[in-house]
């Protein structure tokens, strides 16, 4: 019973931020202002959602669309035929550079901006969404590539070897075999990564500088500073805004809590 009684207590706490910010994006500026935010308003409006996309907010929101699910397509092809280079590969030379792979764990992005920002500049990608995307990638390699080499390595050798007996080259092996076995990891690290990419604020900050590339997380900070006294505009922005990530909870958070517990726990 006490256990229970805590569960729920967690359970409202954890849940009134979100009730609060849709319930206050809900209002107007008025009913915010005068009436009670314990519970929903009474006359519910949709303006603070139409004057967010009036403001430009489609556009970041398409942006943030192309940089994460790009991101998430180059992380989820790349770290699956690392991880089944790493397994498959009895090669002392593969097993060193994966370790010194996995030390990228360690590595802040805080500590690497400049030399990121030198490079993308350098490469000609400065304010470009290709330029967010590359440091994107590169940086969740290590722990998306660590995780699946866990699933990978599960996968009983007595099928590698029914498919190169069947004629199979490697990349066949991969995609027939593979990725069909690891759906839940693959699921996982594409779940996690784009709750990552999506909520990415440094490399926009610092790669980006133009209206016409900006993300989400950047557009919400100059509309808050556009609209710091209108609040319940500003709560439809964010709930605008994390729309993506609710469904990608929805409908990945199994498979997330999988991957999670198997990169780590093995």
């Amino acid at each position: 019973m006490l256990f229970t009684l805590f569960g729920v207590v967690w359970l409202i706490i954890g849940c009134y931020p979100v009730f609060y910010i849709l319930t206050t994006s809900l209002r107007s500026q008025n009913g915010y202002l005068l009436g009670n935010p314990w519970v929903p308003p009474i006359h519910p409006t949709f303006q603070n959602y139409a004057q967010v996309i009036q403001s430009g907010f489609l556009r970041s929101f398409i942006n943030s669309a192309i940089v994460s699910v790009c991101t998430v397509l180059l992380i989820v092809v790349f770290s699956l035929l690392l991880s089944y280079v790493v397994v498959r590969t009895r090669n002392r030379a593969v097993q060193t550079v994966f370790n010194w792979f996995v030390v990228g764990l360690a590595i802040p992005v805080q500590a690497a901006i400049i030399p990121v920002y030198i490079l993308i500049t350098k490469l000609g990608l400065y304010d470009t969404l290709l330029g967010m995307i590359l440091p994107m990638v590169a940086f969740a390699l290590p722990l998306s590539t660590l995780i699946l080499v866990n699933f990978v390595r599960d996968i009983p050798n007595e099928l590698y070897e029914a498919m190169g007996i069947e004629g199979a080259n490697d990349f066949q092996i991969v995609f027939r075999l593979v990725a069909p076995l690891a759906r839940p990891a693959l699921i996982s690290v594409a779940v996690y990564q784009f709750v990552q990419s999506w909520n990415n604020f440094l490399f926009p900050l610092v790669l980006t500088q133009s209206a016409g590339v900006r993300v989400l997380p950047l557009a919400i900070v100059q509309f808050q500073g556009e609209h710091t006294m209108d609040v319940p505009v500003t709560m439809a922005a964010v709930v605008f805004s994390a729309i993506p990530l609710f469904l990608a909870y929805i409908f990945g958070g199994r498979y997330l809590r999988q991957g999670m517990l198997a990169g780590f726990g093995k």
